[in-house]
């Protein structure tokens, strides 16, 4: 089994279940590596001949999932099928022998739920030099993040899309807004649509999608000009062209949804919060 670590990662935890030589019982360990060296293979079983690894998980935040075990039938075996929570074992070292989970042979181990982190929240960090998600306190904090926890990034294109913290993902450039994913917000966007050929202001709340989604509309033509997550944004209007005589209208987006204020005939020049 080969394994990759950083050696100041103590937060990710292996989950493995082995049989101990060809007809040996099975263990189940949670362990740690603190540091390995590079090319050399290391054996996370008791080292007796004929052992093999039949389940293996790795949880950068300690996550323990549920399992459940299938066994072969055999004479006097009552309970072909049992459950087990990666939460009750204690968490190792690599070279721990681990806990029994069955003497008896075992046809199918199948996860049943994912389990969330043992060691509580993982503090995560965005570096914009190298567009990569880090937890060594390089760049921008965006929290900490339970298991169930992901990531919002939104385009200055008027796209977004959520994530999870893996340190594997990889983002594009044109990012607007990354941060900690709360489906509670409310944002207030102040776009033009191209189909309608109108300013609009709109305000929503934003539902976790792993694709990428638009909340201008499908024009591709239509425009992001400003996004807020102020409580209560008030938000000043600039006119041009024949409409530059108008003063600066300040709107209050809360209020202002459903009105009409702003015409599809006058010359939009710029807005700010």
């Amino acid at each position: 089994m080969w394994l990759c670590s950083k050696r100041s990662d103590k937060r990710t935890i292996y989950n493995a279940i082995y049989r101990d030589g060809k007809v040996g019982p099975y263990y189940i360990k949670r362990f740690a590596v603190n540091g390995i060296t590079r090319d050399k293979e290391y054996d996370i079983t008791q080292g007796t001949a004929g052992s093999k690894v039949v389940y293996f998980t790795s949880n950068p935040n300690a996550e323990a999932e549920v399992i459940r075990v299938t066994l072969k039938p055999k004479p006097r075996l009552n309970k072909l099928v049992f459950e087990k929570d990666f939460s009750d074992i204690a968490i190792k070292g690599r070279q721990s022998m681990g806990n029994i989970l069955t003497k008896n042979d075992v046809h199918k181990i199948a996860l049943k739920q994912k389990g969330g982190s043992t060691l509580g929240g993982r503090q995560v960090w965005f570096d914009r030099d190298v567009l990569r998600l880090n937890y060594d306190n390089r760049g921008e904090f965006l929290g900490e993040f339970q298991s169930e926890d992901s990531i919002l990034v939104v385009s200055s294109k008027g796209d977004y899309y959520t994530s999870n913290f893996d340190l594997n993902n990889h983002y594009e450039k044109d990012i607007l807004v990354i941060e900690k994913f709360d489906p509670h917000k409310v944002w207030s966007v102040a776009l033009y649509d191209a189909e309608q050929k109108f300013y609009y202001l709109k305000r929503f709340q934003l539902e976790t999608s792993t694709k990428p989604q638009s909340f201008l509309g499908e024009n591709p033509e239509s425009r992001l000009i400003l996004m807020s997550d102020v409580d209560y944004p008030r938000f000043e209007v600039v006119f041009g062209g024949n409409d530059a005589f108008r003063e600066a209208l300040v709107v209050d987006a809360e209020e202002f949804i459903g009105s009409d204020d702003l015409a599809a005939d006058t010359q939009y020049v710029g807005i700010r919060v």
